[in-house]
């Protein structure tokens, strides 16, 4: 960048940007960085002296406890299955429900907006929620983890926004060309949507591989188990209990091995979030964008 054709103002606005967006990247590298290496050190030397870079400090111990228990590799493929199947229906029913609404002659548009806005502000409740899946017979299976959440009104707005930005005359083309509507959206408008299609994907994605709750709640099943909530039942186990408050050292003993599982179950939880984003960022930085162009 040839910083002498700027103005003195532009100049100062550009560093500026530089100051900022380099506080951004280090707010955001630097806790990433320290759950890495705290993953790998030794629990006593973490406690006491924090971060250390000597290489003798460090141990895999953490990585080996957490690996050790079989369930990990069966909760990681019960999350890639969630996480993938989730995602996708996500995407297929937002594209199938989005495209009508972003054409304005669909009667009652409106109307249909309106009711969906509304349910972004008023839920049912965590009750009615778990009444409903029961009597639905999802209870304690896979579908109570991918069907429920699989609809969601701001994935629907964005993709929505994303077809009003299309330009109409294609779909018309289209129509003179002797093609119907399904065609027309999957011939046409779909092929064209894949960035915001690739960023519902992602969305949902992260959204379902970290969530833990839903399936604390509607599983009991143990193989049927996500991998979130394998890694969260790995650490509270090893959490020191109040029976042992008298036991000081065998207390001091398991809040090292504590400490050392939970940046282990960080790194593990993220790798494959942090293998896939770079795959997908040319269609999400796309995908954001061109969405917010018309509303």
């Amino acid at each position: 960048m040839n910083m002498s054709t700027y103005s003195k103002f532009d100049k100062n606005i550009i560093w500026l940007n530089r100051v900022i967006i380099t506080f951004l990247v280090l707010i955001t590298l630097i806790p990433l960085i320290y759950v890495v290496i705290a993953s790998f050190m030794d629990p006593a030397t973490l406690i006491n002296d924090g971060i250390s870079f000597n290489p003798n400090d460090w141990t895999i111990q953490g990585y080996k406890k957490v690996l050790a228990d079989n369930s990990i590799l069966r909760g990681f493929l019960n999350s890639l299955f969630y996480s993938f199947t989730f995602s996708a229906l996500t995407v297929f029913v937002t594209m199938l429900t989005a495209y009508p609404l972003s054409k304005s002659n669909l009667v009652g548009r409106k109307i249909i907006m309106t009711f969906f806005v509304i349910t972004m502000f008023v839920g049912g409740g965590l009750i009615p929620t778990y009444l409903l899946i029961k009597k639905l017979g999802m209870l304690n299976s896979v579908w109570a983890l991918i069907v429920p959440g699989s609809i969601n009104v701001w994935n629907i707005i964005l993709a929505r926004t994303y077809f009003m930005a299309l330009p109409d005359e294609l779909a018309e083309a289209a129509t003179i060309d002797g093609a119907n509507d399904i065609q027309v959206l999957f011939k046409i408008m779909l092929p064209l949507a894949k960035p915001i299609m690739f960023v519902l994907f992602l969305y949902a994605f992260v959204g379902q591989w970290n969530s833990y709750f839903d399936a604390m709640i509607y599983i009991k099943d143990p193989k049927l188990e996500p991998l979130q909530l394998v890694l969260r039942n790995i650490l509270i186990q090893n959490q020191p209990s109040q029976d042992m408050v008298g036991a000081n050292t065998a207390m001091a003993e398991m809040k090292q091995i504590a400490e050392l599982i939970k940046y282990a179950t960080i790194v593990i939880s993220s790798l494959p979030l942090i293998v896939m984003y770079p795959f997908f960022q040319k269609y999400f930085d796309k995908g954001v964008l061109v969405g917010s162009v018309k509303g």
